[in-house]
């Protein structure tokens, strides 16, 4: 299953955690906020991209499974 991770924007604190963890997935916009990059990058796991959202300060970050299902975090 290819995951695809979400921000949200007006959740997000711009903690940095997740650009620092992947920033191959992550960088961050004009404003600061956090963004994943569309596609995901080729290698990066997906027990990676749970770990970063699961370690959100703020819990912006979703994932996506098939068919656009959130994936659950716990």
């Amino acid at each position: 299953m290819a995951l695809i991770a979400r921000v949200d924007k007006d959740v997000c604190i711009s903690s940095g955690r997740c650009v620092a963890d992947a920033p191959s997935a992550f960088h961050f916009d004009a404003d600061e906020i956090a963004e994943a990059v569309q596609p995901p990058p080729p290698g990066l796991s997906e027990e990676t991209l749970l770990n970063i959202a699961r370690n959100c300060p703020s819990g912006a970050i979703t994932l996506q499974g098939p068919a656009e299902q959130e994936v659950p975090l716990d």
